[in-house]
């Protein structure tokens, strides 16, 4: 799990093609130094596992599955990512809860100044849209937003100052591809939804929809 709130960004040192997908090299050498292998980071907001520490860099290996849904593959030698390490039970929980699982790409659609503020509206596709409601959060390329407008082909969110400067946000130009996740709680309300009223994929193999009165009930009866 992760928070959306940017440790600090890294430079793409190297990009591999292997079996089976990608290998990342990311130089950050102040980042990050009680990791170990086997730790999960987050790399523009798709979640990767140490593999291997090289002269101030570390090594992630990337899957087919994880390449061809999220923006890995766009990655250059040289360019620029957003890093997070995993949250701890202990610390503060300043964003929301990521978890580096990306749903799917959207792109950069508009950037304007809003006083000491800037505004940013990304499209996304229908499956993002539906689970993005205003004051709702978001993560863009690892970052936790707060959604402030929704539109009918993405959402607009403002960003302070102090996220601009410690994000590649800045560095995206008109029409660049960014990773999105939505709320993960927003997911179970939907799935519960669709499955209550049938129309979850998975339903016709479910019982007959029930209210959840009948739920809790059958929890006190220790049904």
């Amino acid at each position: 799990m992760f928070t959306g709130i940017i440790e600090t960004k890294g430079i793409v040192a190297r990009t591999e093609r292997v079996a089976g997908g990608m290998r990342l090299e990311i130089y950050a050498p102040d980042f990050g130094r009680d990791m170990t292998i086997g730790d999960s980071v987050a790399v523009d907001g798709v979640c990767l596992t140490v593999t291997k520490f090289l002269r101030g860099a570390f090594l992630v290996d990337v899957s087919d599955e994880t390449v061809g849904r999220s923006t890995i593959s766009e990655l250059r030698q040289g360019g620029s990512v957003n890093l997070e390490r995993a949250l701890r039970l202990s610390d503060r929980l300043g964003g929301h809860i990521v978890t580096g699982h990306v749903d799917a790409v959207g792109t950069v659609a508009m950037r304007q100044s809003a006083g000491n503020a800037v505004q940013y509206r990304f499209t996304a596709p229908p499956e993002i849209r539906e689970l993005v409601i205003e004051k709702g959060s978001v993560a863009v390329d690892g970052i936790s937003l707060t959604v402030a407008r929704v539109f009918d082909d993405g959402f607009g969110v403002v960003v302070v100052p102090h996220t601009e400067e410690s994000t590649t946000l800045k560095d995206k130009p008109i029409g660049a591809k960014v990773n999105l996740e939505t709320d993960m709680f927003a997911k179970y309300v939907q799935r519960y939804v669709r499955t209550f009223m049938g129309t979850d994929e998975d339903s016709t193999a479910r019982p007959p929809r029930r209210g959840l009165g009948d739920m809790l009930k059958d929890l006190a009866e220790g049904r």
